[in-house]
């Protein structure tokens, strides 16, 4: 399994994950005309393509440099884990960080106002399925880049991490879809789509919960666990009201940037940076 995992790039997982994606949204279709659920909508799907193409620009542009900085920090890792654990394990290891980071930076993502800012695009469609996955925020990239620098400097290989954060990318979509129901055992490890559902409602229990990617042990460890019990509203509290990419994108900046006008001093406006959003202003755009 490691030598191949090797020899894989990341444009080869790419061309192997993007006709998977692409059968899972069309079987999604059908399946949701055939049971008249009506799951995707074209001007919220039209949406989500705008922002994919936001992320994608950004992704593209900086995903060389991204690399290069990772093998610059990998010269001085703490660990030398290459030499520690077989291939194999490097690899297991790499998944299980990536998706530890991962909720760290999610979570934060829903407790920092300036994080959230650019998250919220995430969050700004009313519908659930595949093609939601897809929505994402044009800064996303950027903002990613200060926590996922910790793995090089761990001692973790910088393409084994490219490889395996593309691979665990492509699980996340599997999450956004109400065409699958609860998983039985498997539930109680990974991030099924009944807990991702949970993620995306707007229902007072299910705000800030399940922020897990591939797995839902750190929910579960760090209390941020929920269970999907009584049916998902999906959205947000306040929702946008606009199918406009460029709009979701900065909106919540432009009401942080109003909110800071109107401190009276620097602690106040820091606060209005990074400080938690409340569920009023989280929502308010």
């Amino acid at each position: 399994m490691g030598n191949i995992l090797t020899d894989l790039t990341v444009n080869e997982v790419y061309a192997i994950g993007a006709p998977i994606v692409l059968a899972m949204i069309f079987a999604e279709l059908l399946i949701s005309n055939w049971q008249n659920k009506k799951y995707y909508k074209t001007e919220d799907t039209l949406c989500t393509i705008g922002l994919l193409t936001g992320n994608i620009i950004v992704a593209f542009s900086i995903k060389g440099l991204i690399l290069g900085f990772h093998f610059y920090l990998y010269q001085f890792k703490v660990l030398e884990l290459a030499s520690i654990l077989p291939l194999w394990a490097m690899w297991t290891l790499t998944f299980i960080m990536i998706d530890l980071v991962f909720y760290i930076y999610h979570r934060m993502s829903h407790r920092v106002r300036f994080l959230w800012a650019i998250h919220l695009s995430h969050h700004s469609s009313e519908e659930m399925n595949f093609a939601v996955s897809f929505r994402q925020a044009w800064f996303g990239p950027i903002s990613k880049i200060p926590f996922f620098m910790a793995l090089p400097l761990l001692g973790f290989d910088p393409t084994i991490i490219a490889v395996a954060g593309v691979m665990s990318t492509l699980w996340g979509i599997v999450g956004h879809t109400q065409i699958v129901g609860k998983l039985g055992f498997v539930e109680w490890v990974f991030n099924t789509p009944s807990h991702h559902r949970v993620h995306h409602g707007s229902n007072k229990q299910y705000i800030d919960k399940n922020y897990g990617n591939l797995l839902i042990i750190w929910d579960r460890m760090f209390g941020t666990f929920e269970p999907e019990e009584e049916p998902v509203k999906f959205g947000l509290v306040n929702n946008v009201n606009t199918f406009n990419p460029t709009k979701i994108t900065f909106m919540a900046w432009l009401s942080m940037i109003d909110d800071i006008k109107n401190k009276n001093n620097f602690s106040e406006m820091l606060s209005a940076v990074i400080g938690p959003p409340s569920t009023h202003i989280k929502n308010k755009v």
